[in-house]
């Protein structure tokens, strides 16, 4: 793993709280439908930059995003985010080769699925965390 490490829910916060900056690589269709990180009240707005797009074809423009949008490296943290956190571990150790300073958050934005099959057990959102639904 060449980006910062892992961290969970409550600790993104604290980072973001910090001045940290989130990078949100779902994809539009999870935003509108299940949600996004409220960030207004640490006064940090999230980067959303998606990793791959709907049918999981990849965002050939992800790094030039990722490059126009971001802090320079080295400024901020960044703190990436996907569903469960798969994709966003993937994306933080993409922006670590390119200088900055990635972390990959836990569990992501809607978690693991529970016994029931349904993302219920953890997570940004089930963890209480502020959060903007979407329309499911």
């Amino acid at each position: 793993m060449s980006y910062a490490g892992d961290l969970t829910p409550e600790q993104a916060w604290q980072r973001l709280k910090d001045g940290a900056v989130l990078v949100d690589v779902r994809t539009e269709e999870e935003w509108a439908h299940i949600g996004i990180p409220d960030t207004h009240s640490v006064d940090n707005d999230p980067l959303f930059i998606p990793w791959v797009f709907a049918g999981g074809i990849p965002n050939p423009d992800f790094l030039m995003e990722l490059q126009l949008q971001a802090p320079e490296p080295g400024s901020t943290d960044l703190i990436f985010l996907c569903r469960s956190g798969a994709r966003s571990a993937a994306a933080a150790e993409v922006a670590a080769n390119l200088g900055f300073t990635a972390y990959n958050l836990l569990e992501g934005f809607e978690g693991h699925p529970g016994p029931d099959g349904r993302r219920t057990v953890n997570g940004w959102k089930n963890r209480g965390l502020p959060t903007n639904l979407g329309q499911e």
